[in-house]
């Protein structure tokens, strides 16, 4: 469905170093849910240290962290969204210093690029649901009940639970402990307990044990990340 002529953009995402059909494409995606595009090169993207942005779309690769370093510095941007376009999981996980938190594959399809936009663009628009989940990836380590462990990558998370991808399988009602880090957030231990998980997409969910105090430390972040 086509933006109305007379409806306000209130976001923005800058877009850097993108081609000409990926801009295209994904200014298209932003647009239908109010959230206009700003293309600008590696070069030039020191406005992302000087300017308010809610959003950045930049390619995965080696010359993506300064850039993330200098937005992540600014007060401004310490909070926005970030995604990633293309690279592989490692490489996504080398920018998870930088909260990075999802990522376009490609080649870029305008439906999996609307389904991506579509999810998150709530966190953009700062319209947050009661029980939000933020989207983040990251590396995470989960060590069963029999000290067995499991590497994982994040997907979302909450002051509940979050989301995990992993080649390992887990069983649903299966005791863990999880450690990750975040962007502003030291490494934590947290007890879970498997909640879900779906064998075909290599995914699985945890719900942090309601006893664990640690767990606090987790709300208190997601709870600062949203009112940044």
């Amino acid at each position: 469905m086509p933006l109305s002529p007379s409806k306000k953009f209130s976001a923005r995402a800058a877009l850097v170093d993108l081609q000409e059909s990926s801009r295209g494409l994904l200014t298209e995606c932003f647009r239908q849910f109010g959230i206009d595009t700003v293309p600008m090169t590696a070069e030039k993207a020191e406005r992302l240290a000087t300017e308010k942005f809610e959003a950045c779309v930049i390619r995965v690769g080696s010359h993506a962290a300064p850039v993330l370093e200098s937005a992540r510095k600014s007060a401004s941007n310490s909070r926005m969204v970030i995604y990633g376009l293309g690279g592989t999981m490692k490489d996504a996980m080398k920018l998870s210093p930088y909260g990075i938190n999802a990522v376009f594959n490609e080649p870029l399809e305008r439906p999996a690029a609307l389904k991506l936009v579509r999810a998150t663009q709530m966190l953009v628009l700062h319209e947050f649901r009661r029980y939000v989940r933020i989207p983040v990836i990251t590396e995470v380590s989960v060590v069963t009940e029999k000290n067995q462990p499991v590497s994982a990558s994040s997907l979302e998370l909450s002051s509940g639970g979050m989301s995990l991808k992993s080649s390992d399988e887990l069983k649903v009602g299966q005791a863990v402990e999880v450690s990750f880090a975040l962007l502003t957030l030291p490494r934590i231990w947290v007890r879970a307990t498997v909640s879900w998980h779906r064998p075909a997409s290599k995914t699985f969910g945890v719900r942090f044990d309601p006893h664990d105090d640690r767990r606090l430390r987790i709300k208190e972040w997601v709870d600062s990340y949203l009112e940044g």
